[in-house]
């Protein structure tokens, strides 16, 4: 699933190619990708001749400020990508991807198409007037973005200190920070030289701190690098993420540490995957 720096990365693309440009119609191939409305013709009598003012990441959310043609307020546009879900900026007459699931067209013949193996990806119309939660009902159980200042080491420290959980399942809850995903958890975790079935609440304030600055510089650079591809992320021009390149542990078991030459590991934590080092991390 695209995270973070995945996210932030199509969002920066957006603004640089699509706005100030009126959605010009589309196609809806796939109905079900409509979260809301789930009405085709209301969807396009909300989005149908607006402009997009600007793109904004919340979590792993895209959300579009809309604008009409006398510059008011025409809504906001949700997307989450979701497992495999990818938007790229083509030309209309290029063909089809097998698993395109929704069509924006734009002036010049250009579109930002959604394609969408898995099909979980979702789009909202927001009406204007209406803010953005009270639609797409996700954003309102969101923590503090990473790089924000509400996520201070001492908000990050009394949500550890509270909780039993192992430290990769609390780090993957979105309501704990939001963006990060199986990925740069365990990359974090590294960094912080923390192993990942380490109960929250036994960390000391130290590796809480560490793991703080971690997380930061761990996204910060994976941002730097255009995100990840192992499996299906591209950017709005079709090119992969840089990031894998340089992982510390994600994606590399049994390959050697980086550090001190030790295989990476891969065991199995509530269902979802960690990788890490068994000397390194402690």
């Amino acid at each position: 699933m695209p995270e973070l720096p995945e996210v932030e990365t199509v969002s920066r693309g957006l603004n640089q190619l699509t706005l100030q440009q009126p959605i010009m119609g589309g196609d809806v191939v796939l109905k079900r990708t409509l979260a809301y409305p789930i009405s085709v013709a209301e969807f396009w009598q909300g989005i149908e001749g607006v402009k997009i003012e600007r793109w904004q990441r919340r979590g792993k959310y895209l959300l579009a400020k809309l604008v009409n043609s006398s510059s008011q307020d025409g809504g906001w546009l949700g997307v989450h990508l979701r497992m495999t879900g990818q938007l790229l900026w083509v030309k209309q007459q290029e063909s089809l991807q097998k698993h395109t699931r929704i069509r924006l067209f734009f002036p010049q013949k250009q579109e930002l198409r959604f394609v969408d193996i898995r099909t979980f990806g979702k789009f909202w119309f927001v009406p204007p007037g209406i803010a953005p939660e009270k639609i797409i009902t996700g954003l309102q159980k969101l923590g503090p973005e990473p790089f924000s200042q509400q996520f201070s080491q001492s908000y990050f420290q009394d949500k550890l200190r509270s909780s039993r959980r192992q430290i990769k399942t609390l780090l993957l809850d979105q309501g704990i920070v939001a963006g990060i995903g199986n990925i740069y958890a365990d990359e974090a975790l590294f960094k912080s030289g923390i192993k990942p079935e380490s109960l929250s609440a036994n960390l000391t304030d130290n590796q809480i701190n560490k793991l703080h600055s971690a997380i930061i510089e761990v996204l910060q650079t994976a941002v730097d690098k255009g995100g990840t591809t192992f499996s299906d992320f591209l950017n709005l021009l079709g090119v992969s993420g840089n990031y894998g390149d340089a992982a510390w542990v994600y994606g590399r078991k049994g390959e050697p540490c980086r550090v001190c030459g030790t295989s990476i590991v891969k065991i199995k934590l509530g269902g979802r995957s960690a990788h890490f080092c068994p000397h390194c991390q402690k």
